[in-house]
C-alpha cells in the first residue's frame, strides 16, 4: 500500500479537483478556445459534477481499465459523506463525481503521472466522442 491509501476520500477529491480542472484548462487553451465566457462553457463539458459522473460510469463500464485499487479509490471518494451538498445535481451523481475526483488525486499525490495523463486522455476521448468531437467549438 502507498503512504496515500489511507487519506480521506474528501481530502483525495479536494486535490483531484484542481488537478483536473488544471488539465482541462490546458486542454482547452491548446485547443484554442481563449475567450474567458468560451473557456467556462467548454469546461463545464468536463468539470461538472454530472460530467464527471458520466465519464466515471463510462470508466467503470469499461471492463480492465481499472485496476482493484483504482476502483477501491474511487468508492472510497464516493462513499465519504460531506457536509456539503450538490449544487447544480442530485446526490448520487454528486457522490460518483467526487469519487471521480478522488481518484484523479489519489494518481496525483501518489506521483502516477503517466497513468493520470492516461486516465484523463481517456476521458477527454469519451467526452469527445459524446459530443461529436465538438468540445472544442
Amino acid at each position: 500500500m502507498g503512504q496515500f491509501d489511507y487519506l480521506n476520500g474528501l481530502t483525495l477529491a479536494y486535490v483531484g479537483d484542481a488537478i483536473y480542472e488544471i488539465y482541462v484548462r490546458d486542454y482547452l487553451v491548446r485547443n484554442g478556445i481563449t475567450k474567458p465566457n468560451h473557456l467556462h462553457r467548454a469546461s463545464t463539458q468536463f468539470v461538472s459534477a454530472k460530467a464527471q459522473a458520466m465519464i466515471m460510469q463510462a470508466m467503470l463500464d469499461c471492463d480492465g481499465l481499472l485496476s482493484e485499487q483504482e476502483i477501491a479509490i474511487y468508492k472510497r471518494g464516493r462513499n465519504t459523506k460531506s457536509a456539503t451538498s450538490a449544487k447544480n445535481t442530485d446526490i448520487l451523481t454528486y457522490r460518483v463525481a467526487t469519487g471521480f475526483e478522488a481518484l484523479m488525486g489519489y494518481l496525483h499525490l501518489d506521483k502516477q503521472i503517466n497513468r493520470l495523463e492516461e486516465l484523463i486522455a481517456w476521458s477527454f476521448a469519451y467526452i469527445g466522442d459524446k459530443n461529436g468531437k465538438e468540445t472544442t467549438k
